[in-house]
């Protein structure tokens, strides 16, 4: 069943690699984006989307690390004041001490 799923994992890897491979292949036109003051940049469309999509993933990783950060804190600060668990058996080595084995 696990070979079964990695198989059909790497089938979707390869499904949306070729995917965006066709999109890349079909707008190789060049595309404008205009800035403030009259400055443009002019560029193939992949590139375009390619480095908008990598702008809103860094400025949402950004956005995600302060509350990322406080919450570590907040988590060392519990470990320190709340020590861990104690570590208990396996239930059947407990069933095993109950039934005398």
């Amino acid at each position: 069943m696990t070979s079964f799923l990695k198989l059909l994992q790497w089938v979707l890897k390869a499904a949306v690699f070729f995917t965006l491979f066709a999109f890349a292949l079909n707008n190789q036109h060049e595309a404008s984006v205009y800035f403030f003051f009259g400055t443009q940049w002019r560029s193939p469309m992949v590139l375009v989307v390619l480095t908008a999509f990598a702008i809103g993933v860094a400025v949402g990783v950004l956005g995600m690390v302060p509350r990322w950060w406080r919450h570590r804190q907040l988590a060392r600060q519990a470990e320190k004041t709340n020590p861990p668990p104690l570590q208990t058996p396996p239930a059947s080595e407990t069933a095993e001490h109950l039934h005398g084995a």
